[in-house]
């Protein structure tokens, strides 16, 4: 890769030297050229100088920034060079933060930084480590192509990479484009909206492509040959949204067929409901019901067995008790009978 700026990470009083690369590719992208369509020729732009109207070669071409709208001051590459700016060519850091604290509607291009000779990889991967081990990313400021900007630093497979944020009075308030009324969302309408996610399952850079830009190298290698461009296939029709309970368990049964089932999503974490046991399965299984409940039916058994041998025993004591009581009460009868009987034989000796 080429290099498209050569500077320095100001940290604290450390100094790394470094290069910027670019982060990312848009040469693949779909791109169209204007045409004339009466005839097919190509249409281009040309610099025309608005005061001669003659046609102006790059070389020719300087800046300007525009005070009024009828006075352009002139500027020159050595006037903005002497701009007494500390980030002209250093990238200098400004504090640590979570990644979560920036907004992502902030975040613009993005650019690798490889450290710039021996000397700078010491302080490279003490930058990166301490940035991963922190779990945080840089933010500084950064001159680019004549423009001071916000940047971000953070690590991305054991290199820093560095985003160049929008200030904040770029982005553009979403004021009023929120609905108005006032919308109230049912606990099962919210549930089955996260099941739904739960069922599209994770997502596998390798998959993505780019399907437009293949149909339209399609629809151009038929145009070349002469042929009839192939029918597009019908999509899913999407038409007002009338219940949308139904809608989303439409969805939830469509993700899970994609996927391969609700067997295969029981797997991945989706939320899956498990039907009952046919009739046939549990005519299987009725042949070892009742060797589950014979524990049970023993169980009772031998309780009943153990009741009945308390009640026995408690006739038997009760039995005994009352034999007792009845001996004890004829011996008192006997000795109650033969108490006068002995007074009268004294009596009889006495006379």
């Amino acid at each position: 890769m080429r290099s498209i700026w050569n500077g320095a990470i100001s940290f604290g009083l450390v100094s790394i030297p470094v290069k910027m690369y670019s982060a990312t590719d848009s040469a693949s992208a779909v791109s169209f050229v204007q045409i004339h369509e009466k005839d097919g020729g190509r249409i281009r732009y040309r610099k025309v100088c608005e005061l001669d109207g003659e046609e102006v070669s790059q070389d020719e071409i300087g800046k300007g920034y525009q005070a009024a709208s009828d006075v352009i001051v002139p500027l020159t590459d050595a006037d903005l060079a002497s701009l007494p700016l500390p980030t002209t060519k250093t990238l200098t850091i400004l504090a640590f933060v979570d990644a979560a604290d920036i907004d992502p509607l902030q975040m613009d291009k993005a650019y690798y930084l490889g450290a710039n000779g021996p000397s700078a990889a010491k302080p490279y991967v003490l930058l990166r480590d301490a940035l991963t081990h922190h779990q945080k990313v840089a933010i500084g400021k950064v001159a680019l192509r004549n423009r001071e900007t916000l940047a971000m630093l953070r690590v991305h497979d054991d290199a820093i990479v560095m985003h160049a944020l929008l200030w904040p009075d770029q982005i553009r308030s979403p004021q009023g484009l929120a609905p108005k009324e006032d919308v109230q969302i049912r606990d099962n309408e919210l549930t089955l909206a996260e099941t739904l996610m739960d069922s599209l399952g994770e997502l596998d850079p390798a998959e993505l492509h780019d399907d437009y830009r293949d149909a339209v190298e399609e629809l151009v290698s038929a145009k070349l040959e002469g042929g009839e461009p192939a029918v597009p296939s019908e999509g899913p029709k999407r038409g007002k949204v009338i219940d949308l309970m139904a809608a989303l368990e439409d969805s939830v049964r469509a993700a899970r067929q994609e996927r391969g089932g609700a067997d295969e999503e029981a797997g991945s974490g989706g939320s899956v409901t498990r039907l009952r046991r046919k009739a046939a399965e549990s005519e299987e299984d009725g042949a070892e019901r009742p060797a589950r409940k014979a524990p049970a039916r023993t169980a009772k058994k031998a309780t009943a067995k153990r009741t009945a041998a308390k009640k026995t025993a408690t006739k038997s004591a009760a039995s005994k008790k009352g034999a007792s009581a009845g001996q004890g009460g004829a011996a008192k009868k006997t000795a109650t009978k033969k108490t006068p009987a002995k007074r009268t034989a004294s009596r009889r000796k006495a006379g």
